[in-house]
């Protein structure tokens, strides 16, 4: 049977690295958005250009390129910014941004694909959060700061709770996830690539797959919830604050 799957953010890291492990999939079209007016040059994938989730009308811009009556089997919104600051820089304009793209942006996606009749019956809706977005995991060793960066991925982990709440009645399931900690250019360009060792940080092709195996067998009786489908391996605070011999995947506290 064919699948249609929609990528929020395709063009690098992970949104890139599911693209290309999706395109190899028999009959499985994918379609990846892009911030750029022209697409990239990856003819496996179906390009929806000019695609911002931080700008309001992102909703409206994504649904009139989707061709036809296309139904989407699945939406990943992997699109997301990090701004880097701290108590004695906080920064206005990176936390705005933070919380547009992560925690505002994707509800107006899923409406206007929901209003579209895009997705259906059995249809899945992934939003790609973190474990820094976990209130119960934060814990004195990690200290404080990166307010924008913590805060908009808790208010998405309450996005994804409300979504999935609003859909369960149309069969609809709606997923959060920590994919892992990934050897990135977003992870990069924060400095953290010098944690990357000592986080056990992988490359985003190993977190897609990863992850792309946690969707496969996601359905309605998981939606609203959180999980981490590479397990605590990556997460610095599970232990001390969820004790040892903990299983894969794992699910988090909010």
């Amino acid at each position: 049977m064919s699948k249609n799957i929609l990528i929020v953010g395709a063009t690098r890291g992970l949104g890139a690295s599911l693209g290309a492990l999706y395109s190899k999939q028999p009959s499985t079209q994918v379609f990846g958005t892009t911030r750029s007016t022209s697409a990239p040059n990856k003819n496996s994938i179906h390009w929806l250009t000019g695609i911002d989730v931080a700008e309001p009308n992102v909703g409206q811009k994504l649904v009139s390129q989707i061709p036809g009556s296309t139904k989407l089997s699945t939406v990943i919104i992997s699109a997301g910014y990090f701004g880097l600051e701290s108590f004695d820089e906080p920064d206005w304009e990176k936390e705005v941004r933070m919380y547009t793209t992560s925690a505002i942006g994707p509800v107006f996606l899923v409406h206007h694909l929901v209003k579209a009749n895009r997705l259906e019956h059995g249809s899945k809706v992934i939003l790609v959060s973190s474990e820094s977005g976990s209130i119960t995991l934060r814990h004195e060793e990690e200290g404080g700061g990166n307010y924008g960066h913590h805060a908009s991925k808790a208010a998405l982990n309450m996005v994804g709770k409300l979504l999935s709440l609003d859909l369960k009645p149309r069969g609809i399931a709606v997923g959060l996830v920590h994919p892992g900690f990934m050897r990135t250019e977003m992870t990069k360009g924060v400095g953290f690539d010098k944690f990357w060792d000592s986080g056990g940080a992988v490359p985003p092709d190993e977190a897609a797959q990863s992850l792309a195996s946690f969707v496969e067998d996601f359905d309605i009786r998981k939606t609203g919830q959180y999980w981490a489908p590479r397990g605590p391996g990556d997460i610095g605070t599970a232990e001390s604050v969820l004790g040892k011999d903990l299983p894969t995947p794992l699910q988090l506290p909010w």
